[in-house]
């Protein structure tokens, strides 16, 4: 009788403790369900500049139903969509203007930042504009930049990611090279597309570095974009364009489907 009892006991103690595991466990898997809205932040290449079909309400910041956050959310419907890239931004303008939907319910973060605080638009202007000498001087500046300054910007955005958003998985989309070396191709000498190349490489390399001290994934499209670079003949990048000047050198919708897309899709 005695032994009926202890065994009595000790099945029903066994009982309530399963159950309490289970029962942690399942609010455990609750709370990371729960985290499934998806934020999408960056600059020019993550609202979609270039694509074309801009969301009217989104005004300077040109954000397009053809840029691979809107086509990732449309095919995956996150609980929850927040799109904030907006064109011309640095790491400064996220942090002052994009965070603010992120919270402990968002569950994946999407990212393109960099090329504008390296001086993007002034490498290609100068490049564009002046001599050889004059086109390497200023990717040597951007180069200087990236290596002295941009590591710390990034990880000030990376950190305050992690902060409002301690649940969610963070994609970190890199640059394509611009140029397929080697082509004949109207416009800039090969000295310079190789120069520009390597600059997209540099600065990649940095991104990914940080990101991958943060614990954040890095989604590299410089494979996807390959064979379909400036002078491919079956480019996903707008050249200059002086009709639009925003839009150049740019990925096309074609680009953010075919090249951006994929890529974020295996990395999220």
């Amino acid at each position: 009788m005695r032994r009926s009892r202890i065994t009595a006991y000790v099945t029903s103690l066994l009982l309530a403790v399963g159950f309490a595991l289970t029962g942690a466990a399942t609010a455990q898997a609750s709370g990371t369900a729960a985290a499934t809205g998806y934020v999408a932040l960056g600059d020019s290449y993550a609202s979609g500049v270039g694509a074309g079909s801009y969301i009217s309400s989104s005004g300077d910041c040109l954000r397009s139903t053809k840029a691979y956050p809107y086509l990732w959310a449309a095919a995956h419907s996150p609980s929850s969509f927040d799109f904030t890239a907006c064109s011309g931004a640095r790491t400064g303008d996220v942090l002052a203007n994009q965070l603010g939907p992120l919270n402990s319910s968002t569950g994946l973060v999407s990212l393109s930042i960099g090329g504008n605080d390296a001086g993007f638009a002034d490498v290609m202007t100068t490049c564009v504009l002046q001599s050889d000498s004059g086109c390497l001087s200023r990717i040597a500046t951007a180069k200087a930049y990236v290596d002295s300054t941009l590591p710390g910007q990034l990880d000030s955005v990376y950190s305050a990611i992690s902060s409002k958003a301690p649940a969610a998985h963070v994609v970190v989309l890199g640059y394509p090279r611009f140029y397929k070396l080697g082509a004949a191709c109207l416009g800039l000498s090969d000295t310079k597309r190789a120069a520009i190349n390597d600059a997209a490489d540099y600065l990649d390399s940095a991104i990914a570095k940080r990101a991958a001290d943060h614990g954040f994934t890095f989604g590299d499209v410089r494979s996807t974009f390959t064979g379909h670079e400036l002078c491919s003949g079956s480019a996903w990048l707008h050249s200059l364009n002086l009709l639009n000047i925003t839009e150049s050198y740019h990925p096309t919708a074609a680009g953010h489907f075919g090249g951006y897309l994929p890529v974020f899709t295996s990395a999220a």
